[in-house]
């Protein structure tokens, strides 16, 4: 990891209460920094703060990107911005374009003007893997992407092309991260549009078949949390003139199927319930908007960044679902 920022600085993590921006929140208040939280709790949990809500260096803002003037008042004496704030799930983005577009365009547009307005140094966002869109390319490279597959796509391309604009047009120093398939503690099992880890772990623990989306032969680039923190303070500390106003991938850079992926919960599961390794595992039908094949090329994160992923799928599923089984009994 880089030096520390010299002086107490402050942060402000849209989405704060949600599954990546509390860790971040976590992460960055025992790094010794003034974090500011803000998040409308439409996805977030207020017990994802439960560890740090009463610190002094925290400070949560209830309001909705959508507002500007929400926006206007959580950038106040910022010096960063970690935007993870969005509406994300493709399947939801097809069943409802249109709030998919409100927060994340409309949203991501507010939080770009306060920061500009409010002279942010640093505006760093949550970019998607879904960005590469019907790229046939492995592995996916930064500058070379298809065209999108689902609304939600189109919107984190359109975030990606509006930062790049205001870094150009205003000066403002912007970071996208292309997250891929980011899992860890704090990710919500619960809910239409929960993720597949988080939502096969817990039907595992009820001794429940998970249902894998077609063959289990679809591959991705599971990233463990950490792999994600890092990233993120990476993005904040860097002085690299090559770093300001582009995009990097936040990944491993290997894939397994889904089928390993079940194959691995299985095993790390039994540890804890012998019972959990005879469940069967079930197949339905592909899903709309889905990539067959998602792995990343993580060079460019590496030479500017000093990029060094720590956490594979199998060491951070370990860590996963033993955070799992202790907070999900």
């Amino acid at each position: 990891m880089s030096a520390e920022v010299v002086g107490v600085k402050t942060i402000l993590v849209t989405g704060g209460a949600g599954f990546i921006g509390s860790n971040l929140c976590e992460y960055f208040l025992g790094k010794g920094y003034k974090v500011v939280c803000l998040d409308n709790f439409s996805t977030g949990h207020y017990h994802n703060l439960a560890a740090f809500e009463k610190e002094d260096n925290f400070r949560l803002i209830e309001g909705d990107i959508r507002n500007s003037e929400d926006c206007q008042q959580a950038v106040a004496g910022v010096d960063y911005v970690l935007h993870q704030a969005a509406l994300g799930s493709v399947p939801r983005s097809i069943k409802d374009p249109v709030t998919t577009n409100e927060v994340n365009v409309t949203g991501f547009i507010n939080m770009l003007v306060a920061a500009r307005d409010a002279k942010v140094k640093r505006f760093i966002y949550a970019a998607s893997s879904s960005t590469y869109g019907d790229s046939k390319g492995l592995p996916k490279v930064e500058e070379v992407i298809g065209k999108p597959l689902s609304p939600y796509a189109i919107t984190k391309y359109v975030n990606e092309l509006y930062a790049e604009i205001f870094g150009k047009t205003y000066g403002m120093e912007t970071i996208g991260l292309r997250y891929f398939n980011v899992f860890g503690r704090k990710q919500d099992p619960n809910g239409a549009y929960a993720a597949v880890i988080p939502k096969f772990v817990m039907q595992l623990m009820q001794l429940n078949s998970p249902v894998i989306n077609g063959d289990g032969a679809y591959s991705r680039d599971f990233t463990y949390i950490d792999n994600v923190i890092q990233m993120n303070e990476l993005a904040l500390l860097t002085t690299h003139p090559l770093a300001l106003n582009t995009v990097f991938n936040t990944a491993y850079g290997d894939r397994n199927t889904l089928n390993d992926l079940v194959h691995y919960l299985k095993k790390y599961l039994a540890k804890y319930n012998p019972e959990i390794a005879k469940v069967p595992i079930e197949y339905g039908p592909n899903r709309m908007g889905d990539i067959p094949h998602s792995l990343a090329s993580i060079d460019k994160a590496k030479e500017i960044l000093g990029y060094r992923p720590r956490y594979s799928l199998q060491e951070g599923l370990e860590e996963a679902v033993a955070w799992y089984w202790k907070n999900l009994q």
